[in-house]
Order: C-alpha cells, then sequence, then structure tokens
C-alpha cells in the first residue's frame, strides 16, 4: 500500500494503516478493470467495453498497484497484455504475449476510469516486444519528489532470465527509464517487486524467486540493491506477489498468493489470496485459511497479485480499506481463461 495523503517523503507512513484490515474480505460484483475482448486487441490505452463483449484469453489485465494521491484521488498502474506480433494466440500463453503498463484514475477507489497513453511500453521498458510487467510506483529514495517506478523487464520467454527495472516521473504520467537493473539474480527470475521504506532510511524491496518464494533486498538509495539472507516465506512458483502494510502497533500485515494445495501444479491448482504477518519485515506468520478464494465468475479458477488501498472517506459505507487483485474466469485449456482485474472490500470483524 502506498499512501501519499500520508506522506509524499520516502517514509514508512505511505505504508501505515489506520487500522488492520484483517482477514475477512468480500468481493464487489463488477471488474475494476476488463480485458480487451477479442474484437479489439489493437485498443486505445483508455478503451472501455461493454461486459458482455466476447473475451477468449487473448488480452487481459492484470497487476494492479494502486497509489493513494496527495489529494485524496487514486491511480492505478496495471498490466495490459495483448497479443505480441506475429502470436495470434496472445495472453493464453506467456511467451505468445506483449504487455504495457497503463493507468486509471478514482476519486473513491472503486471506481476506476482508464487514463489517455502509454505509461510504459516494452520497448521503452528495455523489453523489446515481450513484457514490462508489475509496476511498483513510490516516491524516490532520494528525496527529489520525484516517483520510482519498479517493473519486472521480460525480454523472452520464461527460460530467458529477467530482472527488475526502474523508471522516474515528476508528475505520475511520463516516465523515463533508468538504465540499466535494480535487481538481477543471476540463474533466476524474479517477479512482482513490493517495496517498503524501513525507519533508518533504507528500503526493502521484495520479490518472488521462483523455486523459492518471497525474497527480499535492501538498498540505501532505491538503485543499488543486495540480496538478503533466507527467504522471507519459502514456496513453490504459486507463493509470490505480496503486499504489505504497516500496522498501527508496529507489526506488517503481508497479503499475497499461494496455492491451497501446494501440490497442485501453478496452471491446475487454485490460487488464493492468503495472509501473513511480521515485526521486523524478516519473519512471517503465516495464517492457514485464505482471505479471498477463487469462486466468483471472474474468478473462478485463480486470484492473485492483490493491492491493498485505504478508501476515500467520501465513501459513505461502512468498509474503509479495498483491495484490487488480478482474476482468472478459467474459461480456456489449462485453466488459464480471461484476465481481470477485480475488487473487494475488508469487513470489520
Amino acid at each position: 500500500m502506498i499512501d501519499l495523503t500520508r506522506s509524499t517523503e520516502p517514509v514508512p507512513a505511505v505504508h501505515r494503516a489506520e487500522r488492520d484490515p484483517g482477514t475477512v474480505w468480500q468481493k464487489l460484483p463488477d471488474p475494476a478493470i476488463d480485458a480487451p475482448p477479442d474484437d479489439d486487441l489493437s485498443p486505445a490505452p483508455d478503451a472501455r467495453w461493454p461486459l458482455e463483449a466476447e473475451r477468449s484469453g487473448l488480452g487481459g489485465s492484470v497487476s494492479p498497484r494502486v497509489v493513494r494521491l496527495p489529494d485524496g484521488t487514486y491511480r492505478m498502474y496495471y498490466t495490459q497484455m495483448l497479443p505480441r506480433p506475429g502470436h495470434p494466440a496472445g495472453a493464453n500463453d506467456y511467451g505468445t504475449a506483449t504487455t504495457r503498463i497503463l493507468s486509471a484514475r478514482s476519486t473513491d477507489g472503486l471506481i476506476w476510469n482508464p487514463e489517455p497513453g502509454v505509461r510504459l511500453s516494452p520497448a521503452a521498458g528495455g523489453a523489446g516486444d515481450f513484457r514490462v510487467v508489475s509496476s511498483e510506483v513510490g516516491p524516490a529514495a532520494d528525496g527529489s519528489g520525484r516517483l520510482r517506478m519498479y517493473y519486472e523487464c521480460c525480454r523472452g520467454p520464461t527460460n530467458v532470465q529477467n530482472s527488475i527495472r526502474s523508471a522516474v516521473s515528476g508528475d505520475g504520467l511520463t516516465w523515463e527509464p533508468e538504465p540499466g537493473d535494480r535487481l538481477r539474480v543471476t540463474g533466476a527470475n524474479i517477479t512482482a517487486p513490493r517495496i517498503v521504506f524501513l525507519d533508518d532510511g533504507r528500503l526493502r524491496m521484495y520479490v518472488t524467486q521462483r523455486g523459492v518464494g518471497i525474497v527480499s533486498a535492501i538498498s540505501v538509495d532505491g538503485m543499488t540493491f543486495q540480496m538478503e539472507p533466507g527467504p522471507r516465506l519459502p514456496g513453490d512458483e504459486s507463493t509470490f506477489a505480496p503486499d504489505l502494510l504497516l500496522l498501527p502497533d508496529g507489526r506488517y500485515r503481508m497479503y499475497l498468493v499461494a496455492n491451497a494445495d501446494a501440490r497442485s501444479p501453478l496452471h491446475g491448482g487454485r490460487q488464493h489470496l492468503i495472509t501473513a504477518t511480521s515485526a521486523d519485515g524478516l519473519s512471517w506468520d503465516r495464517e492457514t485459511e485464505p482471505v479471498i478464494s477463487p469462486g466468483h465468475v471472474w474468478d473462478r479458477a485463480k486470484t492473485s497479485e492483490p493491492c491493498v488501498l485505504r478508501l476515500s472517506a467520501s465513501w459513505n459505507m461502512a468498509p474503509d480499506y479495498g483491495m484490487v487483485y488480478e482474476a482468472c474466469d478459467g474459461t480456456t485449456a489449462d485453466a488459464r481463461g480471461v484476465w481481470r482485474i477485480a475488487a473487494a472490500f475488508a469487513v470489520e470483524d
């Protein structure tokens, strides 16, 4: 969670929640951001489509990351998947998709309107015609007042080495990629970067390392990261994509993805959103019961990549925390289906 109404500086306050959103969440009925339909696979970034439009997984919308802006409104950065040139199967297969990072705005954290323009294309982000994914946006650690985006740069199929790279922006709309990698693990692929600012001025980045689980790296400047010993949460490739909040009592709460049955293969198992807590951000106690499970029309197969946000005080109903997450309906082969961005809100116990 990045909340710039708390501070626009790179400080722990941007992650702080007023209360623990907890473990009870209720899904909203409609997607927050829908997938491009089959008849619009070169869409304008701000295109919108009817819910009933035909979709077979050729395009999709994934990896939502929300920043609450200083004026109390919201911007969501998300990844739109489309067919890579010459590969009509598109998002139905990871190796045949290209992606770009787009954005949407909201006044209340519930209703989202896609914005014109591309925030980051794969070519600009260093990925050629492959993929830039999982953007995490927060204050730049140099105190310049700019925003920095960390994203996964994928220059080929999953067997090609990837890395975490970065870009900076003064307005959150126009992004300038920075040279080089922020984090690269030789011989391993890393995904879903998430950041936490620490009391001592350093920055911790959590990423998912395939076959290891959730790992972390530390930085003093937000540019050069050093891996920290040991996984934060061990697991197979289905344990990934944490979102972190700083609770009022000083602990952290993490929402993340995991298969309910660790023996299930990633594409056959049902991915759930679970939660864990920590006193120091290093050692985590994982709770056993999911907080959100597949089952709705949009997420019959998988729930993934959660992002929690503090809802606007102007919304006059009870919930004060919301969540956006990517959802797969499992309607195509191997339970892949159509990927959309779904939403939920926290229910007080």
